[in-house]
């Protein structure tokens, strides 16, 4: 009966988008008004978050963690064309003047890459644009900033124009197998997202190089003390999970991509970093959650392994998580350990793992958490999910892993020094 309740409550519900704002890591766009100093690497990562977090904006089909990436790419490229201190993401230009406005190129590669992406957008980012290049003076080093930013953008784009994630995605297709996945109560949603492992990389050379280990089988110790421990835990009504736990498993709830990049705000603001320093550590960090997620999605579609909700659902039981819903891909690894796993090691190797800071909620509006390290508000995201009755430890543990190992490798390989 319980569950017949909730599915009648879920099913009756709108989708709606909340964009609260916060002390630190604020979900709200940029002032308008913003002059110079503002940095722009920050200012368009807050226009992108506006956007994604817009209800019908981000397609269905696409990760949004793609986005994010490819602007952060032609931005960096824009500025180091001028500044010229680290190996180029993709693009090389000759002959750019040093006098150049990093400024107007970092401003137009932005408009540009977005307004490919999002063209529905195009009022507000047309305005967006003319209000920063009105703060610049009128010149040479204005007009070969726009220039810089224009062609370096248009270059990334087409680069990325057929990187398989307009793909229609295949079907997927269950077994009646234990352990093998299919769609979750109460809404039985489809599977989505079953092409992204084959998009093409942004910094490592393949995917399939960081495929985890195998989940545990059903037979082993593992696996059933990971059941009973979400079973436990993650149930929605549960009696085992403290007060803070459930508000943990309840913060975390949004697109984890989102939270870190506000973070990776938080922190640049704080560090005082250049516009050059910004731009390199954007991209790296963007590098590091798009690669994760084609990464973990790769793996999710190789092991097909079931969520915590599944065998309740077989054993007739009217068990379901905290969050209602379950996502509607594979438990094996954790989306949010390996997001989070990635973006925090980056951050990590940038400015080292201790860093006080706060975090905002995506979906709990004025409450915040309070972190002393990265690498706290790692496992604190990852481990919410279980706490949500989203995920194994196992998952969590392994996406973790994951992300760690994306990251190592591009900060090894990628926007380098010369």
């Amino acid at each position: 009966m319980r569950k017949m309740l909730v599915v009648a409550a879920f099913m009756c519900a709108s989708l709606r988008a909340q964009v609260p704002s916060g002390s630190v890591t604020r979900h709200e766009q940029s002032p308008t008004n913003a002059n110079q100093s503002v940095n722009p690497v920050i200012e368009w990562n807050r226009t992108l978050l506006v956007i994604v977090r817009t209800p019908g904006a981000q397609p269905a089909t696409i990760h949004s963690t793609r986005s994010f990436a490819i602007l952060h790419a032609a931005i960096f490229d824009s500025i180091n064309n001028i500044v010229g201190r680290f190996t180029p993401y993709l693009v090389r230009l000759p002959d750019v003047s040093p006098h150049t406005s990093q400024v107007a190129a970092a401003d137009q590669a932005a408009h540009a890459v977005l307004l490919a992406l999002y063209p529905a957008f195009q009022t507000s980012l047309d305005g967006e644009l003319q209000q920063d290049l009105a703060q610049i003076p009128d010149g040479k080093p204005k007009s070969d900033g726009i220039a810089v930013g224009q062609t370096v953008a248009a270059e990334i784009l087409a680069f990325r124009a057929n990187d398989g994630s307009g793909v229609t995605p295949p079907p997927f297709k269950s077994k009646n197998v234990p352990g093998f996945y299919r769609p979750t109560p109460p809404d039985f949603t489809p599977a989505d997202f079953t092409q992204w492992g084959d998009v093409t990389t942004f910094a490592i050379v393949n995917a399939r190089e960081f495929l985890p280990d195998p989940p545990p089988a059903l037979t082993d110790k593992e696996y059933i003390e990971d059941l009973a421990e979400v079973r436990s835990i993650g149930e929605i009504d549960s009696t085992t999970r403290t007060a803070e736990q459930t508000l943990i498993g309840q913060f975390w709830a949004g697109k984890i991509q989102n939270y870190w990049n506000e973070i990776t705000q938080t922190a640049t603001i704080a560090h005082n970093l250049n516009l050059e320093q910004s731009a390199r550590l954007f991209a790296l960090v963007n590098f590091g959650m798009a690669d994760a997620t084609i990464s973990f999605f790769e793996a999710k579609y190789v092991y097909h392994f079931w969520r915590p909700v599944t065998p309740a659902e077989l054993t007739d039981s009217d068990w379901l998580p905290l969050s209602t819903k379950t996502a509607p891909d594979p438990s094996y690894p954790g989306a949010h350990s390996a997001t989070s796993g990635a973006a925090a090691t980056m951050l990590a190797f940038y400015f080292g793992d201790k860093f006080t800071f706060d975090v905002t909620s995506e979906v709990l509006p004025g409450v915040t958490r309070h972190f002393t390290r990265f690498s706290a508000a790692k496992r604190e995201a990852g481990l919410s999910r279980i706490y949500a009755g989203q995920h194994f430890r196992f998952d969590h543990l392994a996406g973790l892993r994951l992300g760690r190992q994306v990251s190592r490798s591009i900060e090894e390989t990628t926007l380098r020094p010369e």
